[in-house]
């Protein structure tokens, strides 16, 4: 079955200068990297590239900049979910008119506990508005958001806008819920990937589509070996780097490794309210990830 971003999509980060502003340079460079190393997908503007961090202005400019910078936008899955639909649906047109297959909406996060006819209605508006010249992927991270992606409300949507929605991202970490997204609908070429690196191989053994993760900025040449081979000595190793990773607050923490990797340390910088990793968090880490990767190569 062929799936638009079926393989290895990396969550990439966003790289901040001194004052704060998207360095698009440095991104560009290392989205190339990822590519080389075997990424199929680039989601960029998720919640490990501090999307929502970012004002709308901000967003469609890195969209246009990776673009310009000579990466292509067929291989981009940009997040354009915002509270405000007429948001989500000016980025949603940017994003298609660039080139974009398609796009992660999150539901919308700011009220909490909406009925499922009020998010079917907020899908239904944005399905609407963008008219299929996008292909549209939830995004269930209900950890982040509060708002969980039900298998009711996305079988409601299937059915009145076929076409329009073709798959999903599980950030839950939680293979009992990824693996109901694919019973249910992957039969029918609705695209599961999974955010948890872990899960890589069972999601690919299930009849999922791969995986969108934000580890997968250190790893993967790791995850692009999963997809490759198929077995559990591939997955061995990146399921204890991705432990590693995620021992620390996750993007800074990213981010130290990015730039200790490239010795770089402009990839550090972070937008409030994330910080840095002080000295001893950053320590930690990097004992952790190097002990993870020593392992792996035993």
């Amino acid at each position: 079955m062929i799936h638009l971003y079926g393989g290895v999509n990396v969550a990439v980060l966003t790289p901040m200068r001194p004052d704060l502003s998207v360095d698009l340079d440095r991104m560009a460079a290392h989205c190339r990297s990822l590519l080389a190393q075997g990424a199929n997908g680039l989601g960029v503007l998720g919640t490990t590239g501090e999307a929502n961090s970012l004002g709308l202005h901000e967003r469609i400019a890195l969209m246009e900049g990776l673009v310009e910078r000579g990466i292509e936008a067929r291989l981009m899955l940009p997040g354009c979910g915002v509270p405000a639909i007429t948001d989500t649906v000016t980025m949603l047109q940017r994003a298609a008119a660039l080139g974009c297959r398609g796009a992660l909406v999150l539901p919308p996060f700011f009220y909490k506990n909406p009925s499922e006819d009020g998010l079917y209605a907020y899908y239904s508006e944005v399905a609407q508005q963008v008219g299929g010249s996008i292909a549209l992927y939830f995004y269930h991270f209900p950890a982040q958001s509060a708002v969980p992606v039900t298998v009711p409300l996305i079988a409601r949507l299937l059915k009145a806008y076929p076409g329009a929605f073709h798959g999903l991202k599980d950030s839950t970490g939680d293979w009992a819920q990824t693996s109901a997204y694919i019973d249910h609908f992957a039969k029918d070429g609705f695209e599961v990937y999974s955010g948890d690196d872990g899960h890589l191989l069972r999601n690919l053994q299930a009849g999922g589509a791969g995986s969108i993760s934000a580890a997968s900025n250190m790893t993967v040449a790791h995850n692009a070996a999963v997809m490759q081979q198929r077995t559990v000595s591939a997955q061995a190793p990146l399921t204890a780097l991705r432990a590693a990773i995620t021992g620390a607050p996750l993007i800074p923490g990213l981010k130290a490794l990015l730039a200790r990797q490239l010795n770089d340390p402009a990839w550090r910088p972070t937008r409030p309210p994330h910080v840095a990793l002080d000295a001893a968090q950053e320590a930690k880490l990097f004992a952790t990830y190097d002990a993870a990767g020593a392992a792996k190569a035993a």
